[in-house]
């Protein structure tokens, strides 16, 4: 125990130790400062005429929305069609076969969104050419989106008074070229020296010791999982994720996989405040988002480590606890350490199967998906938790009787109105979205469907519930992991999802990119005694109490059907 601890406290270290001089490395970097990756002008230079495009070229709010829109809609339908026919397109040595339309729709929608729901099993649901021309690539541009809105953000703060956002394209194509491909290809090397396969010939073939032939996929994964955690997208190459054993070969390689999920998002909260030349206001964001993660994680750590009361009851000694559905070879307390870290930014890769884990776990999980903004995603957690931050300002601004101002910039009806509708917009995907399939699986279980509605949940009752709720939690956070005891690849599951995935994804975004370009746009007003300060500690508590009074208000009816409810049955 005292080892699996030293693993988990060891891991936390190196991601500050990497993150924080991350975070001053990406505001240098994206501020236009001399840093040591400018030797990639030339290949950037390069991209950009052969693009037709003039990085230089100054965006407003609307038209650097209008520019991130386009291409991500372009990717949607050139990945579609791909997804459909792989089974005619090369680079498909186990003959895997064209994805359907619906799942097609879901699985292209999934990645641009930087989500990767998967509904199809990885090695036997896409072939070589898909996993890296669409997936792979998928993995580099959606981060590269979140990230490249982000800054967006961060110099709207920066230049007080300005119409101009930056460029798109270069903010963009700086996050790939400076950024996701070097660490990726560190992550990929390291996987690769210890034994995650990376060649392009086909299933292998093994004597087991019973004595049974198996075929084994194996295929160019290394690169794929470096940038689907270096990126937060959590796309398994393997069907299982990070709990397979070529996927995550080892515990250092366990460990790799965990720190490279959480150094971009940590470093992009501290770039926020290196880039405004605010350091204390990064530090305090830093601090809400560490302190909701460790509230997560500790109680994760207590449900795990407590073991299942009902095999207590029956006399069984569980002295490393609660193992159902772990590796052993990594143990409980890093499976529980990593689906904390997976659930609080949007990676949504395991190295466990959630489904297994306990009721109270499982409420951990939601609750860290459906906050979505304790670090969050690349770039995407600071937007959310910006939404939270605009909240809180106006209703301190309440509480001391004025106009709220946030960064020098008063707050007015647009802005409010802009961060209510985006705070609304979670639980209505969530709660809607589990109602109607609640619905669905209630009045038409025995309905004549390829996959019927009675045969969706392995468990019903409470964990089914939960099963359908995380579901639609995993979609809305562009999160991608689930609760697998659930049947989801049919039409019902594929479409719904689907559309929650789009409106997760992009109107988060969009709601406050609109809100930094509205503030740039208005006079800066220097602060005074009679200023609200919002890098203090005083007001990081109030924008964390802010998110706990609005997701408990929202979710809280919710969780009490689901896995409040199947851990108190499990008690009697």
């Amino acid at each position: 125990m005292n080892s699996e601890l030293s693993g988990v406290l060891i891991s936390f270290v190196i991601t500050l130790a990497i993150g924080i001089p991350l975070g001053k490395y990406l505001a240098k970097m994206f501020a236009g400062e001399p840093v040591w990756t400018d030797f990639m002008k030339r290949l950037e230079r390069g991209i950009f005429k052969l693009s037709g495009i003039n990085p230089n070229e100054p965006m407003n709010w609307k038209q650097f929305l209008k520019a991130m829109m386009m291409i991500n809609s372009l990717w949607l339908v050139y990945g579609f069609f791909v997804l459909m026919f792989q089974n005619k397109l090369p680079l498909n040595p186990d003959g895997n076969p064209g994805m359907t339309p619906d799942l097609a729709f879901n699985s292209i929608i999934s990645f641009v969104v930087n989500c990767n729901l998967q509904h199809y099993s990885g090695e036997s649901g896409a072939t070589y050419l898909t996993q890296h021309f669409i997936f792979m690539f998928l993995h580099f541009t959606s981060a590269a989106t979140g990230i490249a809105c982000a800054v967006a953000v961060f110099k709207a703060f920066r230049d007080k008074t300005t119409t101009n956002l930056g460029n798109f394209w270069q903010f963009f194509t700086k996050s790939i070229t400076r950024l996701l491909l070097p660490l990726s290809v560190i992550v990929a090397l390291i996987l690769t020296f210890n034994g995650t396969p990376s060649s392009y010939a086909g299933k292998d073939q093994f004597i087991s010791l019973q004595g049974d032939t198996v075929n084994v996929s194996r295929g160019p994964a290394a690169p794929f999982i470096a940038v689907k955690h270096i990126g937060t997208n959590g796309g398994g190459w393997f069907g299982v994720n990070s709990a397979h054993p070529l996927e995550n070969p080892n515990y250092l390689t366990n460990v790799t996989e965990i720190v490279a999920q959480m150094i971009i998002p940590i470093a992009m909260v501290l770039a926020f405040g290196y880039y405004i030349r605010r350091k204390k206001l990064g530090w305090v964001i830093f601090g809400v988002m560490a302190i909701g993660m460790l509230m997560l994680m500790i109680a994760t750590f207590s449900s795990e480590l407590g073991g299942n009361p009902a095999l207590t009851k029956m006399g069984i000694s569980q002295t490393t606890g609660a193992m159902e559905g772990k590796e052993v070879r990594i143990g409980p307390m890093a499976t529980a350490y990593w689906s904390t870290l997976t659930t609080i930014v949007s990676t949504g890769s395991v190295n466990g199967m959630h489904d297994s884990t306990m009721p109270l776990t499982g409420l951990w999980q939601l609750l860290a998906m459906m906050i979505n903004s304790f670090f969050g995603g690349c770039g995407v957690g600071v937007l959310n938790y910006l939404v939270y931050l605009i909240i809180a300002v106006f209703i301190s601004g309440l509480m001391v009787g004025r106009t709220p101002e946030f960064m020098g910039h008063k707050v007015e009806a647009r802005e409010v109105k802009i961060a209510a509708i985006i705070t609304l917009l979670s639980p209505f995907l969530i709660l809607a979205g589990t109602a109607i399939s609640t619905y669905v699986f209630n009045n038409y279980g025995a309905a004549d469907w390829a996959v019927k509605p009675s045969n969706w949940l392995n468990n019903p009752g409470y964990h089914g519930f939960s099963e359908m709720l995380y579901e639609n939690t995993s979609a809305n956070a562009n999160n991608g992991s689930g609760f697998e005891g659930l049947g989801d690849n049919n039409i019902f599951w594929n479409v719904v999802t689907g559309f929650t995935l789009i409106l997760g994804r992009f109107l988060p975004i969009i709601g406050p990119v609109a809100i930094a370009g509205l503030l740039a746009q208005k006079k800066y007003i220097p602060e005074s005694l009679g200023t609200l300060k919002v890098d203090t500690v005083t007001f990081g508590a109030m924008t964390f109490a802010v998110i706990l009074v609005l997701n408990a208000l929202s979710y809280f009816p919710a969780l009490v059907l689901g896995p409040i409810a199947e851990y108190f049955s499990m008690l009697k």
